[in-house]
């Protein structure tokens, strides 16, 4: 028990943590409301506001995360030139996300024009797409390359170093399907923004991708 709390005390220390958790709050209020509104409009209402709180809060909160993306790619140099090139596309994309998102969140206050934010909200997503597809393509590329080691390491494995290599694999894979998983449902719901559909911007479909984005990062960042 004792270790749940330090690991929880851990992850609300981060500013993804803390994210993870209100993109929970909001998803869940936004499916709460539409449960809700038909039956029980004023509890509805209730939820609908916590939902955009939450909403401008996690935009409030991630002011300066554009520049993450420089950090990233100076950092964390990929070993190809395919991934090095997805990265940079990738990075590029979430870069103008985030520099556009914080310029939605100052339109959404007020302290921008409020007839910006339709603007912005459409950049925004529209980078934010594109930085997903490419985020895609590259882990789905590195889990291809996993799979093939792990079946050279397997059919040869007879060490003890040869077993942890397999190990670190495998838990690669893990937090990269996890990663997709999270970007798929991001994808999804910054095509709501970008192309309004039927599907798209259903508020069960938008709830339930939310809250795969949530957990999947949530799970990607709680400490091991």
């Amino acid at each position: 028990m004792d270790d749940t709390v330090d690991k929880l005390v851990i992850f609300l220390a981060k500013r993804d943590g803390i994210d993870k958790l209100v993109k929970t709050f909001q998803y869940v209020s936004k499916l709460v409301h539409w449960q809700t509104e038909p039956t029980n409009p004023d509890i509805a209402r209730r939820f609908k506001h916590w939902e955009v709180s939450s909403g401008l809060s996690r935009k409030a909160f991630r002011t300066g995360r554009f520049l993450t993306g420089f950090n990233t790619l100076r950092r964390n140099s990929p070993s190809t030139p395919i991934l090095r090139f997805l990265a940079t596309l990738g990075n590029a994309g979430e870069m103008v996300y985030f520099f556009f998102d914080h310029l939605l969140w100052l339109s959404r206050i007020g302290t921008l024009e409020p007839k910006l934010a339709k603007k912005m909200s459409f950049i925004s997503a529209f980078g934010e797409s594109f930085g997903y597809v490419f985020f895609i393509v590259s882990d789905f590329i590195l889990i291809k390359e996993g799979v093939e080691m792990e079946r050279k390491l397997v059919a040869s494995a007879s060490e003890d170093k040869s077993t942890e290599k397999i190990r670190k694999i495998r838990g690669d894979r893990i937090m990269r399907l996890m990663a997709v998983a999270a970007n798929v449902a991001d994808l999804i719901i910054a095509l709501a923004e970008i192309e309004p559909n039927p599907f798209c911007c259903h508020s069960v479909t938008l709830g339930i991708s939310g809250l795969v984005s949530a957990w999947a990062g949530w799970y990607r960042n709680w400490p091991s």
